[in-house]
Parts: structure tokens; C-alpha cells; sequence
């Protein structure tokens, strides 16, 4: 583990700055600086993780991106209403709440978006720009955040709400095309072109939501050409989670899965820009994918998500899951469970992982897929196994590989 005293300061900037994962992050990580939290949640806190060269808590810097007006102060009263955040700990850290609010700039709206009552004006006029000129805006303000506190890199982080669904477009298949698009101001969802604008710029991204981000193909040559790491998509952090830990267990013990039918319930920003079918369908597909990889497509395999926003459960968060399956004998089972949580509790420990595995990745001059943190999505950008406990093994082999080389 590096030494905080030796560690020249990192930056984290959070693309949804204002919404409840990035406000648990902002306050998490102040809390741990403050000794008033453990590291629960924090995969790189334990070992084997722990013992790779990662950068310190304390040496990340905050700022970020939203297109809400509102302070994180108020994100912040909601989450201790619904007491996900303890209102000790937002006290105590009211100064380092500040200095992050100061951080933070308007970012643009996505083009089919309308936003929420609280949307910042600007963020409208920001969308209405030409691609190349929204990049060059987002490049700029992450330069003045890097000059004014002094930072030796920056991860750039995409916790956004999810984006409305689009058609794949041929530009998004190679680099040149997408480049030729932009500079003729051809729209581009805003997660492709923070995508773009951070890894064309050297800056590692992460993207934790299902939106497009740098899944095209032309952003992963992006980061080839540039030698950046990037990794995404759709943190996998409840249910999903839940599916592929118990999906393989069917498999292995030859038990044939006839029907998996899921339902979800969640308040906050997040479920209710999930009513719009359009955006809901992106969330789904990631979650049904999964289930389906592990168990096979077959005939007799039903599967089905469902995503409702019931207002009154704010930042928490309740699935419902029915399995039915066959046994020998042809006995037929069942089991059912209920997840009760909170997304941005969970969510936020692994934003921080993952800021320090990707500083740790390009510290080490690694570039690209960061194939190693599939355990951490729902879809992972370099395909492979949805298998829990074999992308956690992938996980942990990185690390001690990385040990040995020390």
C-alpha cells in the first residue's frame, strides 16, 4: 500500500455529481478520512486487493458534473430522511461537502432528455452545442479541477441516471467514422461523449450505469490508441448480483430453471426517470442478459424483469424474485427471495474500488478494457463469464499477478 505522505493528490469526478451515489460517495469517503467509518462495502480494502500499490482514500479529490441545480447539501438532507446517510457523520463533514460542491459544473442534457424540476439551465444550453464543442467544454473544466488542486490524474466516473435507449449507429464501429460525425455535429448520447472527451484526453472512465458510455467499439480503440483504462457497464450491486451467485449453483447441480420472473420497486431520481419506457428497457435488457448467459436460451427457459417507482420508498430499494425449476423425478420447485436496500449504499464502495483499481491500472501504463473488474457489472464491456465467482476469481488472479511482478 502506498503511503498517503508520498501520494500526490488524485482526482475523482462524478459524472451525476448530485445524485445519491455520488453524494454517499462524497460523504463515505469524508467519513473514512475522519475515522468515523470502516471500509465495509470495499472490495480493495480487503485482501488480496489491499496488498496491491493502490492510491489511499485520502488522496482522492472530488468534483463532478450534473444537470441539477440542487446543492449536495439537499441530496444529502434527503439521504438521511430515508437514513441511508447518519446525520453525525453530514455534520461533521460539512466543510469537505462544501469544497466538493465548489468543484462542481454544469453538464450537458442528453439530447432526447427533458430533465427533472430542479434541471440547471445551463445544462439545456450545454446539450445544445456541437458534440466536439460539449467535449471541449467537459475537457476544459477537468483541466482547471486538475490546475487548481494541484492533481497528479483524474478518473472520471459516469453515475448518471440512465439515458433513453437509441438505435446502434455505424459511426459507433470505428474510430474515424465516429471522429468524421463528430466534427460534422452528428448527436451523440452525452456518456459517449464524456466517454470520448476522457479517454481522448488520457483521463481513465469508468462507466457504472448501462448507458452507451465507451461500450462502441470505436471508444474502445479510443482507448487502445491512447493507452487509457476503462471499464463499465451497469455496476451489478443487488439483485442481479444475487442471480449470478444463484444462477451457476442451478447449473452445476443440473437443476433445470423453467421460469425466473423479477420484480423491482425503487424511489428516488433514478426510478422515477425509469418510468419512461425508453430508458426502463436499457436497465432491463442488462439484467435479464445476465440470467440468460448463465442458464442458456432454451426453449423452456422463461425470464422477465420488471421495474416499477413507487415514490414513497425514496433511495431504498425491494426486489422480488420467483424461481421455479425442475428436479429428478421431474419435481417441480421452487424458491423465492426478497432484496431490500439501498443501490447507492452498495453502489458508491465500488465506485471508490474502482477509482483506485483504474488510477492503479494506468499508474502501471495498462490501457483499455480493464477485464478484470467484470465481477463489478452487470454487463462488462469485455464480455466473458456473467459467472460471480468466476469473475471474482478473475479479479483476485490480477491482483496476485500483479503482486508477483512487484
Amino acid at each position: 500500500m502506498t503511503d498517503q505522505n508520498d501520494t500526490p493528490p488524485i482526482g475523482l469526478w462524478l459524472i451525476g455529481a448530485r445524485g445519491a451515489i455520488s453524494t454517499c460517495v462524497a460523504y463515505g469517503l469524508a467519513g473514512i478520512r475522519h475515522g468515523m467509518l470502516e471500509p465495509v462495502g470495499l472490495t480493495t480494502a480487503e485482501p488480496p486487493l489491499s496488498e496491491l500499490d493502490l492510491a489511499p482514500f485520502e488522496s482522492f479529490v472530488l468534483g463532478g458534473h450534473d444537470v441539477c441545480a440542487r446543492d449536495v447539501s439537499r441530496s444529502a438532507g434527503e439521504l438521511v430522511k430515508t437514513g441511508i446517510l447518519q446525520p453525525d457523520l453530514v455534520a461533521a463533514t460539512a466543510s469537505e461537502a462544501a469544497t466538493y460542491e465548489a468543484n462542481l459544473r454544469p453538464g450537458p442534457l442528453d439530447g432526447p432528455d427533458v430533465g427533472l424540476a430542479d434541471l440547471d439551465p445551463r445544462s439545456s444550453e450545454l446539450g445544445a452545442l456541437p458534440p466536439l464543442q460539449q467535449v471541449a467544454r467537459m475537457r476544459a473544466d477537468w483541466d482547471e479541477f486538475e490546475r487548481a488542486n494541484g492533481l497528479a490524474r483524474t478518473v472520471i466516473a459516469y453515475v448518471a441516471s440512465t439515458e433513453a435507449g437509441r438505435d446502434a449507429q455505424p459511426e459507433w464501429d470505428d474510430l474515424g467514422e465516429l471522429e468524421a460525425s463528430l466534427e460534422r455535429g452528428i448527436e451523440q448520447p452525452a456518456s459517449l461523449l464524456y466517454a470520448f472527451a476522457a479517454l481522448g484526453s488520457g483521463r481513465p472512465f469508468v462507466n457504472f450505469t448501462p448507458n452507451l458510455g465507451a461500450s462502441p467499439k470505436a471508444l474502445h480503440a479510443l482507448a487502445e490508441r491512447e493507452g487509457v483504462p476503462h471499464c463499465g457497464n451497469d455496476g451489478k450491486t443487488g439483485e442481479t448480483l444475487l442471480k449470478t451467485v444463484l444462477a451457476p449453483m442451478f447449473r452445476a447441480r443440473a437443476l433445470r430453471v423453467l421460469s425466473w420472473q423479477g420484480y423491482n420497486m425503487l424511489g428516488n431520481r433514478d426510478g422515477e426517470v425509469l418510468r419512461d419506457a425508453a430508458h426502463r428497457q436499457v436497465k432491463v435488457q442488462h439484467k435479464d442478459d445476465a440470467l440468460r448467459s448463465i442458464l442458456g436460451n432454451g426453449r423452456d427457459l422463461h425470464t422477465q424483469v420488471g421495474i416499477d417507482y413507487v415514490p414513497s420508498l425514496s433511495d431504498w430499494k425491494t426486489a422480488w424474485d420467483f424461481v421455479h425449476f425442475e428436479g429428478f423425478l421431474g419435481a417441480r420447485m421452487s424458491l423465492q427471495f426478497t432484496w431490500a436496500g439501498s443501490d447507492s449504499a452498495l453502489a458508491a464502495p465500488l465506485i471508490l474500488d474502482l477509482a483506485r483499481l483504474a488510477e492503479f491500472a494506468q499508474r502501471r501504463g495498462e490501457g483499455g478494457l480493464m477485464a478484470h473488474t467484470a465481477c463489478f457489472f452487470k454487463a462488462p464491456l469485455a464480455g466473458g463469464t456473467h459467472d460471480f465467482h468466476r469473475q471474482y476469481a478473475a479479479l483476485v488472479e490480477y491482483a496476485t499477478s500483479r503482486m508477483a511482478r512487484r
